[in-house]
């Protein structure tokens, strides 16, 4: 599936949003049918106040979480605010540029504020596909196991 500009501003990517909102909500209301919950004036509140992110992965192993999509006068790329993962970035605004042909992923997640984790997953994006590993443990010595006669 090419994730280009038809995608994300015309309706498929709005329908995904659409979609994880409705599961969402559907969750949270198990025992109202879909046509109930369209009435129901809770399901509406709940479904209204939910809050969705959105997750972008790229060929590089890089990926971003969308803060908010900025439009463009080109077809061929993407730009957007990037919600920071790293602790340096959380004081100023990242803006992305991205080829449409680099995406391979989108993730999209709809959750309720009230239900939402205190520990939300971090979304390691910019720098973290840089980051060294840490050098490996020594193994540590297997005992012989001492086999007893009968």
């Amino acid at each position: 599936m090419p994730f280009n500009f038809d995608w994300w501003f015309d309706a498929p990517y709005r329908e995904r949003t659409d979609e994880a909102r409705r599961r969402c909500a559907m969750n949270h209301f198990s025992a109202l049918t879909p046509e109930k919950a369209e009435k129901d004036k809770k399901f509406k509140k709940f479904f209204e106040e939910l809050e969705v992110r959105t997750i972008v992965y790229l060929r590089d192993g890089f990926s971003y979480e969308i803060k908010e999509i900025i439009e463009q006068p080109t077809t061929t790329t993407m730009t957007f605010e990037c919600m920071p993962a790293d602790e340096a970035y959380k004081v100023g605004c990242f803006v992305v540029t991205i080829p449409f042909e680099d995406i391979v992923r989108v993730e999209v997640f709809a959750v309720h504020p009230a239900e939402k984790p205190e520990d939300m997953p971090s979304i390691k994006g910019f720098g973290s596909a840089h980051l060294q590993a840490a050098p490996p443990q020594p193994a540590k010595e297997r005992q012989s196991r001492s086999e007893g006669s009968d």
